[in-house]
């Protein structure tokens, strides 16, 4: 197993399903369960073991730059995208001469769980195989998530190789918004702009994109209703363990 330290947690996003919230705070410091969506995310990625985060940051900058000057762990890099919103896939390829040359993992700042028996992140990271993987992609089961109402995005074989639902299809899997990657994906990009889904084609077309399904209940908190949903799906659990 390759040690994965470094990781990008997606922060620039301009939130625009999340509003009237957003239109004075970002998306990532909307409070779910009494802490801030970052705030569960680096937490969750201090507890896995990740020493160094990078968190891209564009819409209400500043609110998220005051909120990162509290955390010690992980370690905080920012990697400022104030000039243009740059998607996915953008932010991390502006991200990589500070990402390192080493495989690193990319966390969305809206996605969170509730953990099965053992951390989905340490799950993730044991699966992680580089001889074999360019990519691996932490995914859930789409009948059983909060927050999402699509026709899913994966199909995976025996073996954990995944390959993407096209047209009207439905996938059982869906993408929870946790990846592990390596910096060589993005060679040869040349678009400044572009989703991080295009890398995971790439991956794909070579054979080398994988997944592992996590434990507990993913939570895509993207809209209003659907961080109820999730407020009360937290709520629910801690009444239950009292």
């Amino acid at each position: 197993m390759a040690q994965i330290e470094t990781a990008m947690v997606l922060a620039a996003g301009l939130g625009t399903r999340m509003r009237p919230l957003t239109d004075r705070i970002p998306k990532p410091l909307v409070t779910l369960g009494g802490r801030t969506l970052l705030d569960h995310v680096l937490d969750r990625l201090a507890d896995a073991g990740i020493r160094r985060a990078v968190v891209n940051v564009h819409h209400f900058a500043d609110q998220i730059e005051a909120q990162l000057k509290a955390r010690k762990e992980p370690a905080i890099t920012i990697s400022d995208e104030r000039g243009a919103i740059l998607e996915t896939g953008g932010g991390v390829l502006k991200a990589l001469p500070v990402l390192g040359a080493s495989p690193f993992m990319v966390h969305n700042s809206d996605s969170v769980w509730t953990e099965g028996a053992r951390s989905n992140l340490r799950a993730l990271m044991d699966a992680w195989t580089p001889h074999r993987m360019d990519c691996l992609l932490l995914l859930a089961h789409r009948d059983s998530s909060i927050g999402f109402d699509g026709r899913g995005d994966y199909y995976m074989d025996a073996s954990g190789r995944l390959a993407r639902r096209t047209g009207s299809e439905e996938a059982p899997y869906v993408f929870a918004g946790v990846s592990i990657l390596k910096p060589g994906l993005f060679e040869g990009v040349t678009e400044r702009a572009f989703s991080l889904v295009k890398t995971f084609d790439r991956a794909m077309a070579r054979n080398a994109l994988y997944g592992v399904v996590l434990e507990g209940t993913w939570m895509h908190v993207g809209t209003p209703d659907a961080l109820m949903e999730a407020e009360s799906h937290l709520n629910e659990g801690q009444r239950r363990r009292a």
